[in-house]
């Protein structure tokens, strides 16, 4: 090969390249079937699997791939080069703004400044239309390597920029920045490090090709500031300085961005939906629970109506329990702090653990776990081979010290109650069993309401010092749950270093009324735990052996499912759900003793039934029961009590006349055995 020709794979065929190719030439070698090239629609490139931007030199020997912004990747990096033109008009707008990170999150992205004053709606009004004189321009992106005392240099007036700098000797990243394992690998809450270089993207005027704004970072970008087709600025909040509560808190601007106008409209319909839907709002005027400023953050008292409903979820979870063979064990909110040293939680989960207690010469913990108490139970005394699958189930409280910045209602708290099982069984059982509690887990759901699933696979990826654990053990564990999640069927997405420390785990990805995602259950194989509590049962030649152990949340926790449920129904739970199933209505005050009276045999056969005798007149109580969100109203009046009968009216409002109160009954009942969603 001569030196100014270069061999590179594209879409799997080799084709020959003059040397100083970039990417985004190379790509348009590349055939269209019954069309224009795929290249058409790259804004970046795979090179040799890594993303690349277009205007990258390829190497000889080098695989390219096109990235348009339909995929994962490319959504990533419209939203991340939208979040630089974010960055630029705060700068230009607002000279005293120091820069802190702007990653792509899901549906959008952000980006954290140290400001004098935070930004109000008149600011995001202003910064938002200089936004779009700066996509119209289509400034260039352009990538540079920089040595550490160069990016020093540039950035001597960004003191959130020089840390990034200085962090790992240099090798920095912001959350989608320069350095890093992967370029949307940071929360919002940590600054992921790593890397060999450092990379500046300067902003190029189209006129003249001069810098018109930088930022570290580690990219890949748009080609042009043009190529963002849809955005808008959200809102604004304050974080903490890389997700610590000890540094400086920033000023945040929350955006998102769409490969199309008509998927940036359908997505603020959705959010408009969903805060329709907000578990907050209706768990208030549906009063269902309340969160007292004097109990603390992130801890939920449940109100009747809502107690009601984590009865009727727990009652018929246990049912289901009982029927699938499992065992019901209570264990206590707190222990001695040896009991988190042999699992390892002091050692892996500290910080999501609240601070000890000082208590007779012992330190104790309130437990952000059950699992190592049902080992317990397990060790309690000797055990057979005959007694395995052991099946043990609690609705558990446990406690886990979320920061202030993310609590969120029901959905992220710090008192929770897990409905935890632990099934402690033989290496060779293990297959089957996960893959008959996978299906008991998905049917469970369903019969909640929730039927659109997919699986995610938590595995320990190359990040091994995180966990505990033999290689041989590990690839034991993640294959037996692979082959579970590929035999149901369903959607099954890698999530490489998401494990627990422990073991690797399948997660239950569920999609509600509205098309958002929930992670809800977990089911974690581990053969650590057993291995640092000394566990051992008896086999069938009398060695003693040590069990498996598989942990598995179904709901995640009662408070978070309940939360979902509420989103999900938005408040109109189905009948057997509803906390009043049914409400009777007199027309007059003269009906109501007749009304009680249905009511009365309705709790004969189980309904939660009440009859609403006061003072408010007819049409008042049956928008109270619509706003209450009761699937059945019994109106009656003088024909009706006549004929024995009722006026059927639905929470649709769709109405019955004439109905024999028998009847009327009939359907209630069934509705809810049934557990029928209307």
């Amino acid at each position: 090969m001569r030196a100014d020709k270069l061999h590179v794979t594209l879409a799997g065929r080799e084709h020959v390249v003059e040397a100083g190719t970039t990417a985004g030439q190379a790509l348009e070698l590349i055939p269209g079937e019954n069309g224009p090239s795929p290249a058409s629609a790259a804004i970046a490139a795979k090179v040799n699997g890594e993303l690349r931007d277009l205007a990258c030199p390829l190497a000889d020997g080098d695989t390219a791939a096109p990235v348009d912004t339909g995929s994962p990747d490319g959504l990533a990096i419209l939203r991340h080069s939208t979040a630089h033109v974010l960055a630029q008009a705060v700068q230009e707008l607002f000279p005293g703004a120091k820069l802190g990170i702007g990653p792509p999150v899901e549906n959008g992205f952000y980006y954290d400044f140290d400001v004098e004053h935070p930004f109000g709606p008149d600011d995001l009004k202003a910064i938002e239309q200089r936004m779009r004189q700066i996509v119209k321009q289509g400034q260039r992106f352009a990538r540079r390597v920089v040595t550490e005392a160069e990016a020093r240099a540039e950035l001597a007036g960004e003191p959130y920029k020089l840390e990034l700098v200085g962090l790992k000797g240099g090798s920095a990243a912001e959350a989608g920045g320069s350095g890093g394992p992967a370029p949307w690998a940071s929360t919002e809450e940590t600054v992921e490090v790593g890397g060999a270089e450092l990379t500046i993207y300067d902003n190029l005027d189209p006129a003249t090709g001069e810098a018109c704004w930088r930022d570290l970072c580690r990219g890949p970008h748009l080609p042009t500031t043009r190529q963002i087709p849809a955005f808008k600025l959200m809102r604004t909040g304050g974080a903490y300085w890389r997700g610590s509560e000890q540094n400086p808190q920033l000023q945040r601007i929350y955006g998102t961005a769409w490969p199309t106008r008509q998927a940036q409209d359908d997505y603020l319909k959705m959010l408009a939906e969903a805060e329709k839907r907000d578990h907050r709002k209706l768990g208030a005027e549906l009063d269902l629970f309340s969160f007292p400023a004097e109990i603390g953050s992130g801890l939920a008292v449940f109100h009747p109506k809502g107690g009601m409903i984590r009865k009727v979820m727990e009652d018929y979870s246990r049912q289901r329990h009982e029927e699938a063979g499992y065992e019901f064990v209570n264990t206590p909110h707190i222990t001695k702090s040896t009991l988190f040293e042999t699992s390892g939680h002091l050692q892996w989960f500290a910080d999501g653990m609240f601070p000890p207690m000082e208590m007779e010469g012992a330190k104790y913990y309130l437990k952000p776990m059950n699992c190592p108490f049902h080992i317990l139970i397990f060790k309690a005394r000797g055990r057979s081979y005959r007694e395995l699958p052991l099946r043990l189930f609690e609705f558990g409280s446990v406690y886990r010290y979320e920061k202030s910045g993310v609590v969120h209602g029901l959905t992220r708290v710090r008192g929770l109650t897990m409905d935890d099982a632990h099934i402690f069984c033989t290496r060779e059982q293990a297959g089957a069993e996960i893959k008959s509690l996978l299906s008991f887990v998905l049917g469970l759901l369903s019969d909640y309401g929730l039927s659109d699933f997919y699986l995610e696979l938590s595995t320990r990826g190359e990040a091994k010092e995180k966990f505990v654990g033999t290689d041989e053990d590990w690839a034991h564990a993640t294959e037996a749950l692979r082959e579970a999640a590929q035999e149901s069927g369903l959607e099954l997405v890698d999530d490489p270093g998401g494990a627990a420390f422990y073991g690797p785990k399948i997660s239950v990805q569920a999609r509600d009324a509205i098309g958002r995602t929930w992670q809800l259950s977990t089911i974690q194989l581990d053969y650590n735990e057993p291995k640092r509590f000394g566990m051992e049962y008896q086999a069938a030649d009398g060695s003693r052996q040590q069990p498996i152990m598989i942990h598995r949340a179904l709901f995640g926790s009662v408070e978070r499912f309940l939360g979902v449920l509420v989103e999900h129904y938005a408040g109109a739970f189905p009948p057997w759900l509803a906390p009043v199933q049914a409400v009777g209505i007199p027309i007059a005050d003269a009906h109501a003793g007749y009304l009680e009276g249905v009511v009365a045999r309705l709790r004969e056969r189980g309904i939660r039934a009440e009859a609403d005798t006061g003072d408010d007149r007819m049409q008042k109580k049956i928008r109270n029961a619509q706003r209450q969100k009761i699937p059945y109203m019994l109106l009656a009046g003088d024909d009706d009590i006549a004929a024995g009968a009722v006026s059927f009216r639905y929470r649709s409002g769709e109405q019955k006349n004439g109905v024999p109160v028998d009847d009327a009954i009939t359907e209630i009942a069934a509705a809810v055995a049934g557990r029928i969603q209307v």
